[in-house]
Order: structure tokens, then C-alpha cells, then sequence
């Protein structure tokens, strides 16, 4: 894995040359993928360094602390080699360059210079403050999704008057009043948060002519890297520093925009020319990086947006291996043949450190983090956790040791207040020390708390009522009765989601991270599911869904760690394609190119966001030099149920004489898995049934699932969940009675 591709140093081609030269006014170089962008930014610096530019009034702006260290330590490799110094040279990301001009003016804007600059978790506990002091309640208005519209605001310079001003519904004028409370917060501790760093310079330059002008005097020359990813904050406070001069230089590909969903603004580089009129363009076409058939497919793919900028991709390195196209039948058969082509390449040389796979949403990985530890092929997954250590999978899954452990402690700890319920830390204390009284568990000790013990009534209601659910599932996991009611193991997997309010509290917001959690627990049904279709057990002797929820967990303890990594060939990572932004590999699997998935469910009706997904795709392709694998599955299992998918429309885009195409196996020679019986075809939602137990009921929701169907009944007696092959229901006609004076 590098972090970029360079061209070699003394070979520039002539459009590096000609932005390395470049000297006064605009200059927007057009980088594409593996085009040896560093290289020409770190060599124009050093070129403007040489013509006599003193380094000090030179300005270089990126986004990461690692793109800055790697561009300062190049840049002064080359001023060494040289014979030349750069004192005062300026290599910084936005945030850093912007927290050091507010330590200078910040006086004039904030009040003070000495202020603190508040992390992720102090800004988390400032919203917590904010939405208490409005009368809120944290578990309505979420402070991670609050901030996240308050980020947004910032990044479009918007202050809280502002916001405010034009807020026109209740949800807004809420958030407004939370932004505000949040505002003086931070002000009353002199502190900023990350926003205030950008929005605070733009208001400085914007408002104060004095410090406009020290700073448009310093830096006679100012370059950004990464330009498609500035938001509009950024893209004024470098308008303002370049406004006199002109001596701006932008390097960006608007194909590579991909961070729309946390600020970015794509019309900062498709509009730099009418912004400068008198811009120079060098598009950077060569590819460095990828083999011939690679770079075809990625160029015919991105040919269909249309906010971009034309410029001819090509590359001067062999045609390469085709790019694969494979279908298959479902997600298993996909992480199946990644491993297989995985191994395959290992064979031939190619290092396990030097390969990827690629997906969409955190949720694909479940299934392919369980392919290479049965094939034993060390993997990491890169800027994320796996599946099973991610935060909302681990809540899960103590709800579960909870109801087949009720002892279980840890945790009774992690799942208490989660979601929040009202119980604090004191009340979560005091019930600690009343289990240790008694000799009890935490959960069982729930029986002794009241008013009299100190314990708030509010406190006392929520610990009251989250026992009497934890009970009622050991009840219906362990009753005879409950054995068919109770479905399946995903049927109780999904039921302790959603009645331990886990789903309700991640689906209030649409922020992405809330959306990404949905998933995953819709992927740990889906697990569950799975993991009963290869259960083995006695045919006269079915295991209980709490039997199957012992082997279950166990086998999810015993596998959620990777086997460790060898330092020689080093691991296959596994992360997302927004992750894999300025990486590349001699090997990239991606997976899961199916509508709803690449392109995400949330771009099928937005042409902006398809775009955007598209762009997303792009990036995946060109990360790859040598070996590339696309795949996609004729169905794929979500939340538990096993659904056709339709493959994405990038699939048909790139499609041609650069990529191969396999179908694994042919859809219509598949017939689908255990094919209803007539009677369970006809009943449907709204269906009149008998049970020979539970008498007449009235079907209230049907999963169709590959092991076995589930249908939920509502019975005089209560409402069951059934395994619909094995109920044996008789369809009623739909005017039968469903009272307690039905006649069975």
C-alpha cells in the first residue's frame, strides 16, 4: 500500500513541466488519478524558491498533518539537492494555518488569543450543555447529529445570527436555539471547535482590512492541494489572501470530489475559472499508476457526469490484465472468489500488503472479514473497526449475553442507559453497590431499587422496565410454548434490535454515521440468519432459537479476532471506498456493485448524488495498478432476508473491450431455495388464520427467508412469531371473526 504514485523525478512529461514553470497568476492543474500531482506541486514550490521568491512568502494549504509532512519533507529534499534553503516556508493543513492566524488576531475576532480548541469529545459534551440548557432532551436531539448540522452551517458561512434569521420550522429554530446555547458555551471558555477555525478566519479577513492586508503582503503565493475536497469557508479565505496578487495555484481533480456529505463543494474547482478569468488550465492526463485497461475503464466510466472537467486520461504502461467483471450467486460465493483471487495472486508473488477490497457501506465486510479467517489470510480493516468490535454490534450483542447470561455484569453496564434512558452514572452506582449488597446480579438487583433507596423516580421506572423486557425474552426463550413462536434465531436477533429500542435510536437521524449503524445491525440479523443455515443438528431434535443464541455468540467470541498479521507480506486491508482516497495497491476487489449499494439506495432519485457515487466508483477503480476484480450477486441477505439484487448501472457504463465479464452462474439455471407450499403462497398480510393452538388470528407481517419464512400473527392470547413451513396454518375466509368469540 503507498499513499501515491509518482513520476520519476527527472523525467517531468511536458504538462508537469509546464505547471512546475508557471510562475504569476491563476493556475488550476487538473490532476487525475496517478498523474505525479506531489511531485509537480512539490517541484513547483521549489522551481518559485529558485526563481527568487523568498520561502516565507510562500503558502502551501492541504487537508491531512500527514499530507503536509510528506509535501514539507519532499519539498526540502529538493531545495537540499539544490543547494538552496526554505526558512519560512509555510507547509500547513487549513486548520493548522488558520488556528496560527487566530493566534496572532484572534483578539479582534473572539476576544481572545489564548483560546483552547475544543476536540470531537469536547465539542460532544459542549452540545450535551447547549441542548439541556434549551430544555431539550439528548435523546430526541442527539448531539453528534446537532453538531453535524451545526458543522454544516459553519462550513457555508453561516454564523448563529444567520442560521437563525432563516431558520422557518420548529426542527430548525430548535437547532438554532441549540447552536446559540452551544455558541456561548464556547465563547464563556474561550474556546473554538474545529468550524470556528475556518469560519472565524473568514469573518477576520472578511470584517478586519489591516489583517486582510498583512496577510495578502506575507504570502505572495499561495497552492492548494486536494482543491475538489475546500468547502466554501475555505474557498474565501484563500479568494481573500489571493484577491491582490492573484499568485494562486489550485491541483485537484473534480473526478476524485467525493466528500460532499461532510462539506466539500465541487463548483470551488469546476467554477475557478470564472472565478479567474485569466486562469491557466494544465490538465494532468498521464497515468503513472495503472496499467493500460484499467485506466480505459476508469476514463469510460466517469465520461457519464457531466459536472466535471474533460480531460484525456491515458497511460504509457502496458494494456495490463483486463479489468473482471463477476457476477455470483450471493455474498458468500463474492468473499469466496475475492479470497480465491486473493490466494491465487499470493501465489504468483504479488504481497498480501499490496491488496484491497473495496466496498460501499461498513456492512459488507461481515461477510468477507469471515471468508479470510476461514481461509487463514491475515487482513486489517483500515480506518474502521471489524464488524464485531464496532460500537452498535457490541450493544447488540450484550442485549444477547444478557438474555441467555442474566449474571452478565459487563454487560449489564454497556446496555443500561443505551439507548438513553434516563439512568445516570450515580443511579447506575448505586445499584452496583445494592448487587453487592444482596449478592445479586446488577439485573436482578433491579427488584430492590425504589425512592426509598435513594434511587430517582424516573431512574426507578427505567430500571423497572428494562428488567421486565429482559425478562419477558428469557420467558419466550426458554418456554416450550415459545419454541415455534419464537421463529428463528434471527427472528429473536432482530426482536431484541428493535425492542431494546437500538433501531429506534439510530434511524431518528439521517447523519451518515447513524445510517451506517442501521446497516450493520440489519447485517448482524443477517448474520444470525447465516449462522442458523449451517447449524447442524438432530432432525427429530431442533435446537431452540436460545440454544442456537449460545452457539452463536460463542462462535462470534471465538472469531471476532484476526489472525495476527505477518510484518513480511503484511495483511489484505478491507475498507471503504471513501477511505481508500489517495491509496493505491497492486490488487483492488471491489464488492457489492448492485443498485442500492454502488450507487447507495440514497442517490437512485438524486442526479447530483449519483454523480457524486460515481466519482466514488471511479476512485475505486484507479486505486488499482496491476489487478483489478469488480463484483456484484443475483441476491444478497439483508436484514435476514435473502433478496434479488440488479446490478449496478456502472456495471453496463465501463462495460466493453477493456473489462472481461463472468457470470459465475446463470440466474435462470438457479431455482429459488425451498419454493412455498400453495397454502403459504395465498396467505398475505391481512390473512385470516387458524393454529390448532392459538386458534384465530389475523397476520400482521411475513419475511420470506431462504431457511424458512417467519410470519407474526395477532391471536386473542397475544401475538406470535411462527415459522410459517411448520405452523400449519389454515387461511380463513377474511370476514371470520378474530374476537374472543371466535368459534374455532
Amino acid at each position: 500500500m503507498n499513499m501515491g504514485t509518482d513520476a520519476q523525478a527527472n523525467t517531468l512529461t511536458t504538462a508537469q513541466i509546464e505547471a512546475v514553470e508557471h510562475m504569476n497568476g491563476p493556475l488550476l492543474v487538473l490532476a487525475g488519478p496517478g498523474s505525479g500531482k506531489t511531485t509537480v506541486v512539490t517541484k513547483r514550490i521549489a522551481n518559485l524558491i529558485a526563481k527568487g521568491v523568498p520561502p516565507w512568502q510562500i503558502l502551501a494549504l492541504t487537508f491531512t498533518n500527514k499530507a503536509a509532512k510528506e509535501m514539507r519533507e519532499r519539498v526540502f529534499n529538493v531545495l537540499d539537492s539544490q543547494g538552496l534553503h526554505g526558512r519560512g516556508l509555510t507547509v500547513s493543513t487549513f486548520h493548522a494555518f488558520c488556528a496560527r492566524v487566530l493566534r496572532d488576531w484572534g483578539d479582534r475576532i473572539i476576544g481572545t488569543t489564548t483560546f483552547t480548541i475544543y476536540d470531537t469529545a469536547d465539542q460532544r459534551s459542549a452540545a450535551k450543555a447547549a441542548i439541556r440548557a434549551c430544555n431539550l432532551n439528548d435523546s430526541n436531539w442527539k448531539p453528534a447529529s446537532v453538531l453535524s448540522v451545526i458543522s454544516s452551517a459553519k462550513n457555508k458561512l453561516i454564523d448563529v445570527d444567520t442560521f437563525q434569521n432563516e431558520a422557518s420550522d420548529f426542527y430548525a429554530k430548535s437547532i438554532g436555539k441549540i447552536y446559540r446555547a452551544y455558541e456561548n458555551i464556547l465563547r464563556g471558555n474561550d474556546a473554538v471547535d474545529f468550524d470556528d477555525l475556518l469560519l472565524k478566519t473568514a469573518q477576520l479577513l472578511f470584517r478586519d482590512e489591516e489583517v486582510k492586508q498583512s496577510l495578502q503582503d506575507r504570502y505572495q503565493y499561495l497552492m492548494i492541494d486536494e482543491y475538489q475536497d475546500t468547502n466554501h469557508t475555505q474557498f474565501v479565505i484563500a479568494d481573500n489572501i489571493a484577491k491582490n496578487h492573484r499568485n494562486i495555484c489550485v491541483v485537484g481533480d473534480p473526478d476524485q470530489s467525493v466528500y460532499a456529505w461532510r462539506g466539500a463543494d465541487i463548483s470551488n474547482i469546476l467554477d475557478f475559472e470564472e472565478q479567474y478569468n485569466d486562469a491557466t488550465i494544465v490538465p494532468l492526463g498521464r497515468n503513472f499508476r495503472s496499467t493500460g485497461h484499467i485506466v480505459a475503464t476508469a476514463a469510460k466510466l466517469i465520461e457519464y457526469n457531466s459536472q466535471r472537467k474533460d480531460k484525456k486520461l491515458y497511460t504509457e504502461l502496458e494494456d495490463g490484465h483486463m479489468p473482471t467483471i463477476l457476477s455470483l450467486e450471493g455474498e458468500r460465493e463474492e468473499a469466496e472468489a475475492i479470497t480465491n483471487e486473493v490466494l491465487r495472486l499470493r501465489g504468483e508473488g504479488v504481497l498480501l500488503k499490496e491488496m484491497a477490497v473495496l466496498y460501499r457501506v461498513n456492512a459488507l465486510s461481515r461477510v468477507l472479514e469471515d471468508a479470510f479467517r476461514t481461509e487463514g489470510i491475515p487482513y486489517v480493516v483500515a480506518r474502521g473497526t471489524a464488524f464485531y468490535a464496532r460500537q452498535e454490534i457490541k450493544q447488540a450483542l450484550s442485549y444477547l449475553r444478557l438474555l441467555v447470561n442474566p449474571k452478565d455484569d459487563v454487560a449489564f453496564i454497556r446496555i443500561i442507559n443505551t439507548p438513553t434512558r434516563g439512568i445516570g452514572a450515580t443511579s447506575i452506582n448505586k445499584l452496583e453497590q445494592l448487587a453487592q449488597t444482596y449478592g445479586l446480579s446488577m439485573l436482578d438487583a433491579i427488584s430492590e431499587v425504589s425512592k426509598e433507596r435513594g434511587f430517582t423516580a424516573r431512574s426507578v421506572t427505567s430500571m423497572k422496565k428494562f428488567a421486565t423486557t429482559c425478562h419477558q425474552w428469557q420467558v419466550d426463550g426458554r418456554s416450550e410454548e415459545s419454541l415455534t413462536a419464537a421463529g428463528s434465531l434471527a427472528d429473536l436477533v432482530e426482536r431484541v434490535v428493535r425492542e431494546s429500542g437500538l433501531e429506534q435510536f439510530y434511524s431518528k437521524n439521517a447523519a451518515e454515521d447513524d445510517l451506517e449503524r442501521l446497516e450493520n445491525l440489519e447485517e448482524l440479523i443477517s448474520a444470525a440468519s447465516e449462522f442458523e443455515e449451517r447449524i447442524e443438528f438432530e432432525e427429530d431434535n431442533p435446537p431452540t432459537p436460545l440454544h442456537m443464541l449460545f452457539s452463536f455468540l460463542e462462535h462470534v467470541a471465538l472469531v471476532s479476532d484476526a489472525d495476527a498479521v505477518d510484518p513480511e507480506n503484511g495483511a489484505v486491508t478491507l475498507m471503504t471506498l471513501h477511505a481508500a482516497k489517495g491509496l493505491e495497491f497492486d490488487f483492488v476487489a471491489i464488492a457489492g456493485l448492485e443498485e442500492g449499494l454502488l450507487p447507495h439506495e440514497r442517490s437512485l432519485f438524486d442526479d447530483t448524488q449519483m454523480e457524486e457515487e460515481r466519482r466514488l466508483c471511479y476512485v475505486g477503480i484507479t486505486r488499482a495498478r496491476k489487478h483489478l476484480l469488480l463484483t456484484n450477486t443475483r441476491r444478497r441477505t439483508q436484514r435476514g432476508m435473502s433478496n434479488r439484487t440488479m446490478g449496478s448501472r456502472f456495471i453496463r457504463e465501463m462495460s466493453g473491450t477493456s473489462v472481461h465479464e463472468e457470470v459465475a452462474i446463470e440466474p435462470w439455471d438457479i431455482p429459488d431455495a425451498d419454493p412455498p407450499s400453495p397454502c403459504e403462497q395465498e396467505i398475505t398480510t391481512g390473512s385470516v388464520v387458524r393454529h390448532k393452538r392459538f386458534g384465530v388470528g389475523k397476520v400482521q407481517r411475513i419475511i420470506r427467508r431462504t431457511r424458512g419464512s417467519t410470519v407474526t400473527v395477532h391471536f386473542d392470547g397475544g401475538v406470535k412469531h411462527l415459522v410459517l413451513e411448520y405452523a400449519k396454518l389454515e387461511l380463513l375466509p377474511p370476514n371470520t371473526s378474530t374476537g374472543p368469540n371466535a368459534i374455532y
